[in-house]
């Protein structure tokens, strides 16, 4: 769980009454994330945010309205109203947030959190049902949908191909014969980020994509690198060899893996592991005459060009990077661009 469920479970567990409040949909341009969330308690003690700070009062304030009423809102924010320019919303875009009071589904999707589930959530977000939700798995979709809002409602390919792409969605149906708004908020386990070598370079590396809620390994067999005092952050000290520990660690497509050992024996023997995965990243340290290098051994293994054209290297973005909490960020900023789906030089 990220912060800011971390902050809703524990006031939930404290018996505060709360509210949360969602980014459902933005047009144009908005400083935070579709999903994006706030979570305001009946004393106006809030965390997390819904925009750069433009809308939070007012939010806040409408919050605690709703959750006196238990009635829940959709709100509209956007520099043509005249609400959103008292908030201050000057941000160039319009945002609709909805907000509602904490409910028993919720203690629900905080658990499926926790177990690092793919799974969505589908909320009415108008009409007399709105804030009714129901949480949907991949196997609900296999056969016919289950009871609740998705056999209702006419939105069953759209929220199939909301969790095959993993990407949240504001979405029109018609439920029980209505015209209403429904949202399919997509919980995605977090991106797995498997580091070879426990290097330098690594230990900013972990810090640095802890922020943005990737799942951190560290693989090396050496244990003076490996340990808690050098990765005390880390999610997972694997102390083995890197071929064999990634062939136990099902590499699929929400899973980056660097290179950073810049060490023959550990490398080499790994990449070929790993080009012949799904991950979705691979990326490697290395000057372009090391990386030549490396090259022509994965050819003598038997690989392809095409399959050695997935590695990323030299690694990072060139951003005139120097020192290792530099390259570790040029690394990461790289990482996120591939993640998001964003055209790089040299890559189709």
């Amino acid at each position: 769980m990220n912060e800011i469920d971390q902050k809703f479970s524990q006031w939930l567990t404290e018996n505060k009454r709360v509210a949360i409040a969602t980014l459902v949909k933005v047009y144009g341009s908005a400083p935070q994330p579709l999903g994006s969330k706030m979570v305001v308690t009946e004393d106006g003690e809030f965390f997390g945010a819904v925009s750069g700070g433009c809308v939070e009062g007012d939010v806040i304030e409408q919050a605690s309205r709703v959750i006196q009423t238990g009635q829940s809102k959709l709100k509209t924010y956007g520099i043509s109203d005249d609400a959103a320019w008292e908030v201050g919303l000057a941000c160039g875009g319009t945002i609709e947030v909805f907000i509602e009071s904490s409910q028993p589904v919720h203690e629900d999707i905080l658990q499926l959190q926790q177990q690092k589930v793919l799974f969505g959530v589908l909320t009415v977000l108008s009409g007399n049902r709105a804030g009714e939700k129901q949480i949907v798995l991949p196997a609900h979709l296999e056969d016919h949908p289950q009871p609740g809002l998705l056999a209702e409602s006419d939105v069953f390919q759209t929220v199939s191909h909301a969790l095959k792409v993993q990407k949240s969605e504001k979405m029109t149906a018609q439920l029980s014969g209505k015209s209403a708004e429904l949202f399919c908020e997509i919980f995605s386990p977090p991106a797995r980020l498997m580091i070879i070598g426990a290097v330098h370079i690594a230990m900013p590396l972990v810090e640095l994509a802890r922020l943005v809620s990737f799942s951190t390994f560290i693989i090396d067999p050496r244990r003076v690198f490996a340990n808690r005092e050098r990765f005390p952050s880390a999610d997972h000290l694997v102390i083995g060899w890197p071929s064999e520990e990634l062939e136990k660690l099902h590499i699929d497509e929400n899973t980056f893996i660097v290179f950073v050992s810049h060490d023959e024996k550990f490398d080499v023997p790994a990449l070929q592991v790993a080009l012949k995965s799904n991950a979705r990243y691979i990326g490697a340290l290395g000057s372009k005459t090391t990386h030549a290098e490396r090259v022509h051994k994965l050819i003598e293994l038997g690989l392809t060009p095409q399959e050695i054209a997935r590695i990323h290297a030299p690694i990072g973005l060139d951003i005139g990077a120097a020192g290792s909490q530099e390259i570790a960020l040029a690394i990461l900023t790289q990482m996120i661009a591939v993640k998001n789906g964003k055209q790089l030089p040299g890559k189709s």
